[in-house]
């Protein structure tokens, strides 16, 4: 069953939205030929001595069909940015469409087709699908609402010309107009849903990169201020103790003395900037970590149940927990709700789960090295990790860190 519904389950929300759109559209060529393509063929079932127009008409709508589906496919290929907008197959399309509309017309002012609601339904299907097609090329809302007028005022002037009544010219205008608005609206709307979700995902990529960027800008402003003037400071003392040293001068240990002095405590300096950028505080981390997933769209709570202090080595190997669960969440399947739980019992192992739903039953990509950094970490309290799909197509990350033997032995007293 999960080889069934991978496919689905393992697309993030805008492949998701693209898969539906693109289905959809194909589906309109089925619904192209078998609500208007079938009219010629049912008037041609009552009178089989003339079957040549009425197939000719058939066959001359499924090839319109098929046409108007590989342009919109096209046309959803250049909105989600991955091919040139089809320019060249869109002008095609309409001049055949508006061709094949016109011989439909002259078949009609001729007397070659009898039926009256044969003529009307053929035109409304060539040009209705047309204009959708013709919409999802363009990018502009105020251009698209000129696809449904000009048709119509085309396809008025045409039963004009051919010598038929103004009343039939009105009402071709008229359902083409109300048809194509339609199938114009439906269509512009989705190319702007599609549109607007891969930006979105694209954004959400961005702000991550950001986030990434910022962080080392920080660590290199933070080590550049602790770093800068030291290393001016040395550069300058060791001038100066080898112009005091090329003089004999005694002074020029001094300068050394003071250079090895500025040097170990850029050491120490540099490890202080360093340990406080590897480790993580477990508050900031799990309210960032709610901060990040709601501005996701997801529904995130956070319980903290903490009844007792926690050692700093221990909010930082839970904090890069939270942090490393949190980087999943947002690139791995697609979540809509997150859990994250923290208790402390007086006493008690520490535990953190992180529970989310929107898990892929497959991993995308090769597995990375973020939870056996965790699970090290983890190991040097003596800490455990468990990770894994639970029932219901959700993923659960467990932490247990054991409380201290001292504190035990405390709280059994």
């Amino acid at each position: 069953m999960s080889k069934l519904t991978g496919w689905w389950k393992n697309r993030s929300s805008a492949g998701k939205v693209e898969l539906y759109t693109r289905w959809s559209f194909h589906l309109f060529v089925l619904i192209e030929i078998t609500s208007f393509g079938l009219a010629p063929v049912a008037s041609a079932a009552e009178n089989s001595s003339a079957l040549v127009v009425p197939l000719s008409l058939f066959l001359m709508l499924c090839a319109h069909a098929v046409l108007c589906g590989v342009l919109s496919s096209k046309a959803l290929g250049w909105v989600t940015g991955r091919r040139e907008r089809p320019t060249r197959l869109a002008v095609a399309t309409a001049a055949l469409t508006a061709a094949a509309a016109l011989g439909v017309l002259a078949l009609k002012a001729t007397g070659k087709i009898d039926e009256p609601a044969v003529a009307p339904t053929l035109v409304a299907g060539l040009t209705c699908f047309t204009a959708g097609s013709l919409v999802l090329c363009m990018r502009s809302v105020r251009t698209m609402w000129y696809v449904a007028p000009a048709t119509a005022a085309a396809i008025g002037v045409a039963v004009l010309a051919l010598g038929m009544p103004a009343g039939y010219a009105l009402g071709y205008s008229v359902g083409v107009l109300v048809g194509c608005l339609f199938f114009s609206a439906t269509c512009g709307f989705s190319a702007w849903l599609l549109r607007t979700v891969y930006e979105l995902d694209h954004a959400r990529e961005d702000q991550a990169r950001l986030a990434v960027a910022e962080e080392r800008l920080r660590f290199g402003r933070d080590l550049h201020d602790v770093m800068g003037r030291n290393l001016a400071v040395i550069a300058l003392k060791s001038e100066l103790a080898v112009q005091l040293a090329r003089r004999e001068r005694p002074e020029a240990v001094d300068q050394m003395i003071e250079v090895q002095r500025i040097a170990r405590e850029s050491q120490r300096e540099v490890r202080d900037v360093v340990r406080g950028y590897r480790e993580a505080d477990l508050a900031v981390e799990l309210e960032g970590a709610r901060g990040v997933l709601a501005a996701a769209g997801m529904d995130c709570r956070v319980d903290f149940e903490a009844a007792r202090p926690l050692p700093a080595e221990v909010q930082s190997a839970l904090g890069w927990v939270v942090r490393e669960a949190t980087t999943n969440v947002l690139r791995h399947g697609d979540a809509k709700n997150c859990l994250i739980r923290l208790t402390a019992p007086v006493g008690g192992s520490v535990t953190l789960l992180v529970e989310n739903d929107g898990a892929p039953e497959v991993p995308a990509g090769l597995p990375g090295w973020g939870l056996a950094g965790l699970r090290e970490r983890l190991a040097v309290l003596d800490g455990t990790l468990q990770a894994g799909l639970v029932d219901g197509g959700r993923f659960r990350l467990h932490a247990e860190i054991p409380a201290p033997r001292t504190e035990r032995l405390e709280v059994r007293a």
